[in-house]
């Protein structure tokens, strides 16, 4: 899809939404009633459904896809849509007095019609996604103002090719004070940009109003980006009536199409593993069993998602009773690692049962790792941007421990929350597939610790 095509892409959405509220109530029939076919008054509310649906999607615009993507901003403003929807239809229901109409039929039509949109927009946004990283369907830019704002700005989006931008041109502050309006604006129009990035420390109010006249005038976007937005901070703009506020945080927010990729992800793999290698399972089980006294399985309490306590599981390495004297961690030669516990750790297999916790949704396969409160506390008072890592999952696997595997000490903790931090600003599907491939060459090479 070039952009000469892209402008067809909500008509395209528009006309698809329709295809799947009918799809979603043809099939809501069948499940119901075990027929294709409907009566009269079926068919009457069928045709209600579809005008109602043209009149409160195109008033609500939530066939818009806008720029960077977003699933979670496009299914909010969907199921906003379609609460509208419903309103509609049964006050023209209960206006117009019909009231043969089955619940149950109802409510499968519009739990699989929001299904359906679910499914529908995650793959376009992946399709665009893919589609933008090759080099389609971008947008030419043209950015003004500040020149460290905007190299920054550059920076991501030649980090997320995704987003479809291309630089045109950048447009100094300096050159904007030895050339007049008139000139500037005349040279602007020449590079026929899509959107305006105006970049500013201090806001010439003057030219942001002539700037945002000429965007109206000549059909370009002008977006404007400031320093208030600080490095490793986030933001979004929050609407109350008419006075619009930005919202600042340290924590950046992981869109819904992350989340719904990284935890079907999580199920598939973790199914995969736990059901084709039930064999490696069981043996693993009984060497671990027989070479020490004690149980196969260990189990410990770590802190995950949003500080919430959980049980994760391994296979034990360290004789019972390792840590009679309170928390310790592991260290090269320990004498609380069993023979077979040292092999065992090298090769990451005592990790293999949190696949179990990945099922249960506890853990991902691939997050920082889970700590315990004890040593929580102590990387905060080193390291208080670990703070952030509480609010993913923990992880099986992370980039930090193919670098470092179990920390022997806090300081090497510390350290390892420098590459979460760095997967926490760059969550993607192949990154995680990416850390997977190399935490099997740590296994086969042995070089875990």
């Amino acid at each position: 899809m070039s952009v000469r095509y892209s402008k067809h892409l909500p008509a395209s959405i528009f006309f698809s939404d329709i295809l799947l509220l009918n799809i979603a109530l043809y099939n809501s029939h069948l499940i119901a009633f075990n027929a294709y076919h409907p009566q009269s008054t079926s068919a009457t509310i069928i045709l209600l459904v579809n005008l109602a649906w043209v009149f409160v999607s195109y008033a609500s615009k939530s066939f818009i896809v806008k720029r960077p993507l977003e699933l979670k901003d496009n299914i909010n403003r969907f199921l906003l849509t379609l609460i509208y929807h419903l309103l509609l239809v049964f006050g023209i229901i209960y206006f117009f007095k019909i009231y043969n109409i089955s619940r149950s039929e109802v409510m499968i039509s519009y739990s699989l019609f929001f299904l359906l949109i679910i499914i529908h927009r995650s793959i376009l946004f992946f399709f665009l996604d893919y589609y933008r990283k090759k080099g389609y369907n971008h947008r030419q830019i043209l950015i003004i103002g500040d020149q460290n704002i905007a190299e920054r700005l550059v920076r991501s989006f030649t980090q997320h090719p995704e987003y479809g931008y291309d630089l045109t041109d950048f447009i100094s502050e300096d050159d904007i004070n030895n050339i007049s309006e008139d000139k500037l604006l005349a040279n602007i129009l020449n590079k026929k940009p899509d959107e305006i990035f105006i970049c500013y420390k201090q806001l010439n109010a003057d030219l942001l109003k002539r700037l945002i006249h000429f965007g109206d005038e000549n059909l370009i976007k002008i977006k404007v980006v400031s320093d208030l937005i600080l490095s490793n901070n986030f933001a979004h703009l929050v609407n109350y009536d008419t006075v619009p506020v930005l919202q600042i945080t340290s924590h950046p927010e992981i869109s819904l199409k992350i989340r719904l990729l990284k935890r079907c992800f999580d199920i598939l793999f973790s199914l995969t593993v736990l059901i084709a290698g039930a064999p490696v399972y069981i043996l693993l089980y009984l060497i671990t069993k027989t070479t020490s006294a004690g149980p196969a399985f260990f189990r410990q309490e770590r802190i995950g998602r949003n500080e919430k306590p959980f049980y994760m599981y391994k296979f034990r390495s360290m004789y019972v009773d390792a840590e009679k004297h309170g928390p310790q961690l592991s260290r090269t030669d320990d004498p609380r690692i069993t023979k077979w516990g040292t092999f065992i750790r090298k090769t990451r297999l005592d990790e293999l049962p949190q696949f179990w916790n990945v099922l249960k949704g506890e853990m991902s396969v691939v997050g920082p790792r889970p700590e315990r409160q004890h040593f929580i506390e102590k990387i905060v008072e080193k390291a208080p941007q670990y703070k952030k890592l509480l609010r993913l999952k923990p992880g099986i696997t992370s980039i930090g421990q193919v670098h470092y595997g179990y920390a022997e000490n806090v300081d090497q903790m510390r350290d390892r929350v420098r590459y979460d931090l760095i997967y926490l600003q760059n969550i993607s599907l192949n990154s995680d597939l990416d850390i997977i491939y190399k935490t099997v060459k740590v296994m086969f090479k042995a070089k875990g610790k």
